[in-house]
């Protein structure tokens, strides 16, 4: 008798996803550990800093909607490799930089060369993965990228102490073009391509995922900016990234300046916040696919990401009444908790209302949370000059949480957005 037991191959495709969610983050998080000897090495102020991890963001924004449309046309296998190649290569680079301006073009292209890799992602899902198991893939992969970034706080500093800032940027920028050619030798486009998914799999897939579409069809542009539906997923995703990006820029150096830490404390602490927002991606995305069996889509992606939004609120606020790091990081942690709640419920939604344009919709869709990215790592040392308190920060990520609990309630990730 043939067993029936096998490991499903979508499941590897995941696990690939979710490494190349760790680099992500990774070499994301690496400006904001090596703040101190690259502003002393170029000689770089507070507010100079703050542009330089800014100006990331913005061109991870900026290029966020074509880098979708890319992976659509083209493909997730073709897309992730030349996007992973592309900022791997600039963050080998980073560490050839000599002054504030060349800091901030490389900065500027690594950006652009890591908006492809989530879009990316969401294309590779609506091709290999069934309805009922987005939830949790979603939440799985944005897990990795917290689970990158925790990892990579204590082990950078380190790291940067053993080799030095320069080398650091390039060592790490080789784990990316490592990853990026196993994908392209590994990883084909659609399920029945590859030779490692067996029948009773690509069956399974085939019963529970989104109808094919003619892939030839393009994308109405102006349509795609005019939906009501994706402006709410842009404006709640602008919230969740405010509150998220402060922990990947502003977070480390804060701590280890108000509470007098060193580089390998100030990393322990600021990792408890992304350990927390990857049980967080697991917790939404359980919940995601869970309601979601009961027959409730619509309630499927909308409360996990509300019940998110209102934990970030309460997290933030209650942070700015502690005294000692410990209880500040507590709360800060539930505030990441909360804000990453939100990530599998919106990825989910942008594949759900996108269908063969899922790569545009969640590059859109990002694209609108990278300008909150941008705005946050300018916002927090322009603010704490003005008004001498890291408070007035903390309350606007608040009420910007609160705001997109409203804007959730309009959205409906049943209704397919009409974009030809």
């Amino acid at each position: 008798m043939k067993s029936k037991a096998y490991f499903p191959t979508r499941y590897k495709m995941v696990f690939a996803t979710f490494i190349l969610a760790m680099i992500v983050l990774l070499d994301r998080i690496l400006l904001s550990v090596a703040k101190e000897p690259v502003a002393e090495s170029l000689s770089l102020n507070d507010k100079q800093m703050g542009w330089a991890m800014s100006v990331f963001a913005l061109g991870y924004a900026l290029f966020q909607t074509p880098a979708g449309m890319f992976a659509d046309k083209f493909g997730a296998r073709k897309v992730l490799t030349a996007v992973v190649t592309i900022w791997s290569v600039f963050t080998a680079l980073t560490g050839a930089v000599f002054n504030f301006i060349s800091l901030i073009i490389i900065r500027f292209i690594f950006g652009a060369g890591e908006a492809g890799a989530f879009p990316g992602m969401a294309r590779a899902i609506y091709s290999w993965i069934p309805l009922q198991e987005r939830g949790i893939v979603n939440g799985i992969n944005f897990s990795g990228g917290r689970i990158g970034a925790a990892i990579s706080l204590p082990f950078v500093a380190w790291l940067l102490d053993l080799v030095g800032w320069r080398m650091t940027f390039v060592l790490l920028g080789a784990i990316g073009l490592l990853w990026g050619l196993a994908w392209y030798l590994w990883f084909r486009d659609e399920p029945e391509n590859h030779k490692s998914v067996k029948p009773e799999e690509l069956q399974y897939i085939d019963q529970h995922r989104d109808k094919k579409k003619d892939v030839n069809v393009k994308i109405n542009v102006t349509k795609l900016f005019t939906s009501k539906t994706l402006w709410l997923l842009m404006g709640q995703y602008f919230a969740s990234n405010f509150t998220f990006f402060f922990c990947l820029t502003w977070l480390f150096p804060h701590l280890k300046v108000k509470y007098n830490l060193d580089a390998i404390e100030a990393g322990l602490y600021s990792s408890a916040p992304l350990i927390f927002g990857a049980l967080g991606n697991w917790c939404s995305g359980f919940m995601v696919d869970w309601i979601y069996k009961r027959k409730k889509w619509s309630l499927s992606r909308k409360l996990p990401a509300i019940l998110g939004f209102l934990l970030a609120s309460i997290g933030i606020v209650s942070s700015t009444y502690m005294t000692d790091v410990t209880g500040a990081m507590v709360f800060l942690s539930l505030a990441i908790f909360g804000a990453d709640m939100t990530l599998s419920p919106s990825w989910s939604t942008c594949v759900d209302v996108g269908k063969q344009f899922s790569g545009a919709v969640s590059g859109t869709m990002n694209m609108a949370g990278n300008i909150g990215s941008f705005v946050t790592a300018l916002a927090f040392p322009y603010m704490l000059e003005f008004t001498g308190s890291e408070i007035p920060f903390f309350f606007l990520a608040a009420g910007l949480n609160m705001l997109a609990v409203v804007l959730w309630m309009f959205v409906k990730p049943e209704k397919q957005l009409q974009l030809i």
